[in-house]
């Protein structure tokens, strides 16, 4: 496994809890499935961070190395605090110990109060085992009894408030959507980053199901569905492992 640094700004959250901290199985499965909300939160002055768990490698098109420095400007053009990568291996890493630890140290190193992850049904099957990876870790990093070591020093236990599952390839229903109008374009902006892996018309790469020019039209075009629903021009869907609350009425919209 590689600890890659990718992105980070010169805040320090060391010595704090983040706000919100978002998985991927691959760069760019956080900017599809909830990029849009994460403009949003960090517009509304939250501390956000994306850990991505693999480099992408077993993709079609580009390179583990391109994908770092996409992942790296996708980053800027949302304005987050930092990102990192695992470096587990694309395809094959598993919902084991051995990669529960290394989550955990992450998840017990930035004591994120939210955590969003992959989507837990979905086609490419490192998403639901991502889902599953992350949920599982996010509880175990709460047991005083799992024991981890960070640069040398112990860490507390700490286990995030909620762990919400973002909305990828399949259209699941969501459990609630979060209102993402007028923060679309620096999400679509975010994902046209990676351009080895979307439609560009020069490309000598083999066409792929997300190179096709209509899959950008179907993630625009599934916010604004999706803002139908609520009366808004787009949002962005997630699903939840336990019941949804809420303080008061007037918090719904």
């Amino acid at each position: 496994m590689i600890w890659l640094k990718i992105y980070q700004t010169p805040l320090k959250l060391m010595d704090r809890s983040i706000d919100i901290l978002a998985f991927g199985a691959h760069p760019d499965d956080v900017e599809l499935g909830c990029g849009g909300t994460i403009v949003k939160e960090v517009k509304l002055g939250k501390s956000v961070g994306i850990i991505d768990l693999t480099r992408g490698e077993l993709g079609t098109r580009g390179t583990p190395e391109i994908r770092d420095q996409e992942s790296a400007n996708a980053a800027k053009v949302m304005g987050i605090n930092f990102r990192e990568n695992l470096g587990f291996k694309d395809g094959f890493f598993k919902n084991d110990e051995s990669h529960q630890i290394e989550v955990i140290k992450i998840i017990r190193k930035y004591k994120p109060k939210i955590v969003l992850c992959n989507a837990k049904d979905d086609r490419h099957i490192d998403h639901p085992k991502g889902a599953n990876l992350i949920s599982d870790s996010c509880f175990l990093s709460g047991l005083k009894k799992v024991k981890t070591k960070y640069n040398g020093i112990n860490q507390e236990q700490h286990r995030p408030l909620n762990v919400y599952h973002y909305i990828q390839w399949k259209n699941s229903s969501p459990d609630f959507l979060v209102d993402i109008s007028g923060y679309e374009t620096e999400k679509m902006n975010a994902i046209k980053c990676y351009s080895s892996q979307f439609y560009d018309p020069s490309s000598k790469e083999p066409e792929t199901l997300i190179s096709k020019k209509n899959f950008l039209d179907m993630i625009y075009n599934r916010s604004s569905d999706l803002g139908r629903l609520i009366g808004v021009e787009h949002a962005e869907g997630f699903t939840s492992n336990r019941v949804i609350a809420t303080n008061s009425l007037n918090d719904l919209i």
